[in-house]
């Protein structure tokens, strides 16, 4: 097993939603990758972080623009193979000499890709495996289109409206596909980054024992012998993170365990019961409610919410570290889809989905130095941590649970009373999970509590209450997501469940958008 600096691929960011699939996909393969945004994957960046292999992905932006953003040219001449995905390929197309132009109607959805010529380099071929029935489903989702590829450039693939869909310069090792082989609805796309990857000559190197050797010893060549402080959820992000520091800083962690009585029901009391007997770590629990649903008084937007959320953080963190003295360093559960759906890192292209309480990095005021050992793992990478490290498995099948709790699952103000009565409710839903043994079989599972009343009919007597939502999602990495599946017989009990035992709520309702268009959370 190689336990050295594994082979490193850089895909190069220009903004797409979806880019961080990109790397999913590849990382399924265990191959090393980093993403980073196209305004900081400058010439001597790049030089430095010696790729093997680069990646342009989509983005929003148009090559028919002026200053429309690109990469380095010289990309192009470092004599290793290149792959542009949709924005990627157009931008490939437009430096290298090709046309690209602005069509009067986009592209997006299921497309049927049919093969033209085989696309060999060596023994390997970028559409090697596929189109065993002639034709294969891919994912479009574009406005621009190439009309004329750069000179070396032939087609290896059409579709009914992109004939240039896949280009490839066999002599210079370059690629460009029009559509998104990491979506999930390209059923041929991971083969298509594998077969890349291989082209590449990519071994497959890059396993989660020797991403945990390597983490271990850069936070201890970059934190020495300094105090660190762990901000402690419960949730298998941050016990990971603590697990991961305590290995390799024995004595230098204290964790720091925040209700800020935006938790589930007995979520504080379980939650430090279970860490302290787990952990051999110094635990701080502080009870800061009083002071977040204050500061939540009045506030309806989900941004604001969780914003102030972010800020209180950091005021409770400030105190706390001043009190356990010496500390110069705070810890983060930050991961990869926590990163893309908050403003990019080094201003980068991609857009705002929403802030993230954990992202962002810290005021110079409170004098510590963020460190975030997951932030380039997805959810299940981070399982796959834990159990390296030996974490508990109540610990590591833990479903997530967002950094400001109930707050955006309480569409509107935040009161106690709406806290207490959506408790209830997620209860009953997290047990009826339990006692059908479906827990393991999702990713996710939560009530909301709908801002609004509605009519109804019990005991005789005219009802005006409050509507909850459940809701219940797979995923595999969490930028992607299905509803559950339900029978109807255990929404239907769980639904009379929620009606008989909760005052406040006559009416349930299930959740069935995925992600996209929706987010896991509502807010």
């Amino acid at each position: 097993m190689n336990t050295g600096t594994p082979q490193k691929l850089l895909i190069i960011d220009f903004g797409s939603q979806v880019t961080q699939l990109i790397a999913r996909r590849l990382r399924e393969a265990n191959i090393y990758c980093e993403i980073h945004p196209f305004n900081a994957a400058r010439e001597e960046f790049i030089d430095a972080f010696e790729p093997q292999a680069i990646i342009l992905s989509g983005g929003p932006a148009s090559v028919t623009q002026p200053d429309f953003p690109c990469p380095p040219e010289s990309i192009y001449e470092l004599g290793i193979p290149i792959l542009g995905i949709c924005y990627g390929q157009q931008v490939m197309m437009r430096q290298l000499g090709g046309d690209v132009s602005q069509g009067r109607h986009g592209e997006f959805g299921r497309a049927t890709l049919r093969p033209e010529g085989a696309g060999l380099i060596g023994r390997h071929n970028l559409m090697e495996g596929l189109f065993a029935d002639g034709h294969e489903e891919v994912w479009m989702s574009h406005g621009d289109s190439v009309t004329q590829p750069a000179a070396g450039f032939r087609v290896i693939a059409r579709s009914q409206n992109a004939p240039f869909a896949a280009l490839a310069d066999n002599e210079r090792h370059l690629f460009g596909l029009q559509f998104h082989p990491e979506v999930y609805h390209t059923p041929c796309g991971t083969r298509i980054l594998r077969n890349f990857a291989h082209i590449a000559g990519f071994t497959g190197d890059w396993t989660m024992s020797a991403f945990c050797r390597r983490i271990i010893q850069k936070l201890r060549d970059d934190i020495g012998g300094a105090k660190v402080i762990c901000g402690l959820s419960g949730g298998v992000d941050s016990a990971v993170t603590a697990a991961l520091i305590h290995r390799a800083l024995p004595g230098q962690l204290t964790c720091v365990f925040v209700d800020h009585g935006l938790l589930r029901d007995n979520e504080a009391e379980s939650v430090t019961t279970m860490f302290r007997e787990s952990f051999n770590i110094p635990l701080s629990p502080i009870d800061a409610s009083t002071q977040f649903l204050a500061a939540l008084r009045g506030i309806s937007d989900p941004e604001t919410k969780r914003k102030t959320i972010g800020r209180l953080f950091i005021d409770v963190f400030r105190e706390e570290a001043q009190k356990i003295g010496g500390a110069t360093h705070l810890a983060q559960g930050t991961l990869y889809p926590d990163v893309i759906e908050s403003p990019s890192a080094g201003d980068g292209p991609s857009a705002t989905i929403k802030s993230h309480h954990n992202v962002g990095g810290l005021p110079a005021e409170l004098g510590l130095e963020l460190v975030e050992p997951l932030r380039e793992l997805f959810k299940d990478e981070v399982r796959e941590l834990g159990r390296e490290l030996g974490l508990p498995d109540e610990f590591v099948r833990r479903h997530p649970f967002p950094g400001p709790g109930l707050a955006i699952r309480c569409p509107g103000e935040v009161t106690p009373a709406k806290l207490a009565i959506l408790r209830q409710a997620d209860t009953i839903f997290l047990d009826q999970i339990d006692k059908h043994r479906l827990y393991d079989d999702i990713w996710q599972a939560f009530a909301v509590l709908l801002p609004v009343n509605s009519v109804g009919v019990m005991g005789d007597g005219r009802t005006y209450g409050a509507a909850c939502v459940l809701r219940a999602v797979t995923s595999v990495d969490g930028m992607t997501a299905d509803f559950y599946d339900f029978e109807g017989t255990f929404l239907s009990e769980t639904a009379t469940r929620i009606v008989n035992e909760v005052r406040g709520i006559n009416r349930v309702l299930y959740d069935i958008t995925s992600k996209p268009p929706g987010t896991i959370e509502w807010e």
